[in-house]
């Protein structure tokens, strides 16, 4: 069992920067892989970022390469979502994920079997 809470979520105008945290609990956090996920109102949900469980290796959907940045810290089982130029599609309930299963396609919402409830993110013009 794996519980995970995200914070960090809010209103950024277009241009600014956001960092979102994950925490969990209820597994030991370096044998997680863990991802962000994102869910705009009316639309499928959809990748972000994931990260190994040493931090070794990162993923990212083409719409955020560059500006967003998914880092761990596992000595305090967290993992991060630094957000940088922001932009108003940008905007969606973002979800922290954890999957105990082998990499293989760490960007498949379907390989992912723990969730947290989500935060707001709001880019504005």
């Amino acid at each position: 069992q794996v519980q995970l809470v995200e914070s960090g979520g809010g209103l950024v105008q277009t241009g600014g920067s956001l960092r979102l945290s994950c925490a969990a609990s209820g597994r030991t956090f370096n044998s997680l892989t863990m991802g962000w996920f994102r869910q705009a109102p009316g639309k499928e949900r959809e990748s972000v970022a994931a990260i190994s469980r040493s931090g070794g290796v990162t993923n990212y959907a083409d719409s955020v390469k560059g500006r967003f940045t998914i880092s761990r810290d596992n000595s305090k089982n967290t993992v991060y979502l630094q957000m940088n130029s922001l932009k108003p599609e940008d905007t969606a309930v973002y979800y922290c994920a954890a999957s105990a299963g082998t990499w293989g396609a760490p960007l498949d919402l379907r390989g992912y079997d723990y969730w947290g409830q989500g935060t707001q993110v709001t880019g504005s013009s």
